[in-house]
């Protein structure tokens, strides 16, 4: 199956201030690709990218010094969708069945340093009754960037 992406942003600070910027990626998202493109952007505490899947599920990744780190909202996604399963295969964690329970992988202390603790993140990525861009607006208004992210998601379409 192709990706149908929602939507795909960078977020990152320069002095103190948060700038929201969607992401271009041309043909079939590829992680690395994906992970390329925002090595582009400079950042004080790095830069988030922050995606969303046909309204399913969720990736975040965050650089920060060279270092990229993951978070998948729904590990379970990784049976459908070749960029969920690029992040799986990332995490190095073994694919789930489909029927599994949605749960998230990857680090949920991706954004802690930033305000939103794991635990305030898991309960997120739990909340079934929430579409990804949904989770994705409540990651960026507890991080202080809910404006910008709002922003950046409408000039998208």
């Amino acid at each position: 199956m192709t990706t149908d992406l929602d939507f795909a942003v960078a977020a990152y600070t320069e002095d103190g201030v948060w700038t929201v910027t969607p992401l271009v990626l041309r043909g079939e998202p590829d992680l690395s690709a994906v992970v390329s493109g925002l090595r582009r952007y400079p950042g004080e505490a790095g830069v988030l990218g922050m995606i969303s899947v046909d309204e399913d599920f969720f990736i975040l990744i965050r650089l920060d010094g060279g270092r990229a780190r993951f978070l998948i909202s729904d590990v379970t996604a990784a049976t459908e969708w070749p960029l969920a399963k690029q992040v799986v295969d990332e995490l190095d964690i073994p694919l789930v069945d489909d029927d599994d329970e949605q749960v998230p992988a990857g680090d949920l202390t991706i954004v802690a340093d930033l305000g939103m603790s794991a635990m305030d993140l898991g309960a997120l990525c739990d909340d079934i009754d929430l579409l990804p861009e949904e989770m994705l607006e409540e990651v960026a208004d507890v991080l202080g960037f809910g404006n910008q992210f709002h922003e950046a998601i409408e000039a998208i379409g």
